[in-house]
């Protein structure tokens, strides 16, 4: 498990857009973080984390497991990008001070582009998820 402090070396993003708190499991497979939502959160709106945010929440947790595994071969955290977000369907907007935890599965990989499945869950409640296709440069 990464904490917080240590998050953002395997992620491109900075502050304020980073929208992990901690990596709690990656394999070629499957990834698995959780956030805390915090009042000064730039996605943060009326106390709830907007679904901005979400999304983020989860193309950057497909990031972690990408800059973990680059990371475990001594390379450089690469970048990418959303390409598409479909089926997105938000059921809940977390509050400032829940806790998140987000899972994303990997699909297909077509040449740069990666098909994930994101699920974010509050007290193991789904509360968002979506298919999301992302870019990674090399």
């Amino acid at each position: 498990m990464i904490e917080e402090t240590d998050i953002i070396t395997y992620i491109p993003q900075r502050y304020p857009m980073v929208m992990l708190g901690s990596l709690l499991f990656a394999d070629q497979q499957e990834v698995r973080t959780r956030f805390n939502i915090k009042e000064d959160n730039i996605f943060v709106e009326n106390g709830c984390l907007m679904a901005p945010g979400i999304v983020e929440n989860i193309a950057q947790s497909v990031a972690a497991r990408a800059g973990y595994l680059a990371r475990l071969q001594n390379a450089e955290v690469p970048t990418g990008f959303i390409g598409a977000v479909q089926n997105l369907e938000i059921l809940e907007l977390p509050k400032v001070g829940d806790v998140i935890e987000t899972t994303v599965v990997l699909g297909h990989e077509i040449f740069n582009a990666t098909i994930v499945t994101g699920t974010v869950r509050l007290n193991e409640k789904i509360i968002a998820h979506c298919k999301m296709k992302i870019f990674v440069s090399s």
